[in-house]
């Protein structure tokens, strides 16, 4: 079988055919997908690599790199869902090529135990933002800081959903379902993921004409946003304040979804029912908690997988150019799941 008629079962390119034999990593995800479906279907088997026409692949080298949980405690099994994901990525693309060390320390003033023998290319710092002197130790190692930073003046590399569009787009689906009022909701008010959300909730609202309330719970100063756990308690409070909000509310927007099982469950018990008395849209989508729930709110995926891929990425890069200066900052847009939609699988 030519490598034409290849491209033309698969609607792609002859060149693509062939970057796809030979440098698979540089071809869309789709696009392979459907040219290794056509060449499973005609049972074609590329000639041996010493035999290939054109540039082959070069896997890069392996590197060992860390990932720094800030303010966690050791082996929390909550905290595993970045190993799933690289393994996820590892799995689909050879180019990454990382041997992961998973590293802890109890505040954003230590420094992880382990840090100067595991012999590390490079760090990506997650939690809570460590001290200026913690950062200071660490400038010898290229290093990215991961997920929403705690504050601006974080002063390294980073890789972050874009929390800004996240709210943005709560607000317009609201709006786009006929809500008039509305109410933002949600536990940890000071975590800053939750604050962006919120903010660019609220002005968007007032933007496009919604009245909006907010109800946050109490802050927990101190304590790192990995070791939070929700209590039924204050979903209970969370909705008692949605019950006394002036008007009537009829559109709520959750910028996190580590809260509302106990939410919706408060919300239940108070005589009002989702989907039938109010309508949700959460601003994040874990599969864990979302398979658990019983209706299936619209949903706001900060694109998890391409975060991973993106800060791996962008740690590579850094390793390979420690000295160019300048903090460099990558925003991932997220998208919007509507009820009914395909959701991507669990992780």
């Amino acid at each position: 079988m030519l490598i034409t008629e290849i491209a033309r079962k698969a609607r792609v390119s002859p060149a693509t055919v062939s970057r796809a034999i030979n440098q698979p990593q540089l071809v869309a995800t789709d696009s392979l997908a459907r040219i290794r479906a056509v060449m499973q279907e005609h049972n074609y088997v590329p000639a041996p690599l010493n035999r290939r026409r054109g540039p082959k692949a070069r896997l890069p080298e392996h590197r060992r790199i860390g990932v720094w949980f800030v303010g966690a405690k050791a082996n929390n099994p909550s905290l595993n869902w970045f190993q799933d994901q690289l393994l996820q990525v590892q799995s689909t693309d050879p180019r990454y090529r990382v041997d992961l060390r998973v590293l802890f320390s109890n505040t954003p003033d230590e420094l992880p135990r382990t840090l100067g023998s595991e012999g590390l290319d490079g760090v990506i710092v997650q939690g809570m933002e460590p001290s200026a002197q913690c950062l200071a130790q660490l400038r010898e190692i290229p290093h990215v800081w991961f997920m929403t930073r705690r504050s601006d003046t974080y002063p390294g590399d980073y890789v972050e959903p874009n929390n800004e569009e996240n709210g943005i787009m709560a607000a317009d689906y609201l709006k786009s379902r006929g809500h008039k009022t509305v109410a933002v909701i949600s536990t940890d008010p000071e975590y800053s993921a939750i604050t962006r959300r919120t903010d660019a909730f609220l002005a968007r609202a007032k933007q496009i004409g919604l009245t909006a309330h907010t109800i946050l719970g109490q802050a927990n100063p101190g304590v790192s946003y990995l070791e939070i756990s929700p209590l039924q308690a204050e979903s209970d409070v969370l909705v008692k304040r949605l019950a006394a909000a002036p008007g009537k509310v009829t559109g709520l927007y959750l910028p996190v979804d580590h809260f509302c099982g106990s939410f919706f469950r408060s919300l239940r018990e108070s005589g009002r029912k989702p989907e039938r008395d109010v309508e949700t849209i959460l601003g994040n989508y874990n599969p864990m908690i979302y398979h658990n729930l019983d209706h299936s709110p619209a949903v706001i995926d900060i694109n998890l997988g391409t975060l991973v891929r993106k800060v791996i990425d962008h740690l590579l890069w850094r390793i390979e150019n420690p000295t160019v200066a300048g903090r460099i900052g990558i925003s991932v847009s997220p998208r919007l799941l509507t009820s009914g939609a395909p959701r991507p699988a669990a992780s």
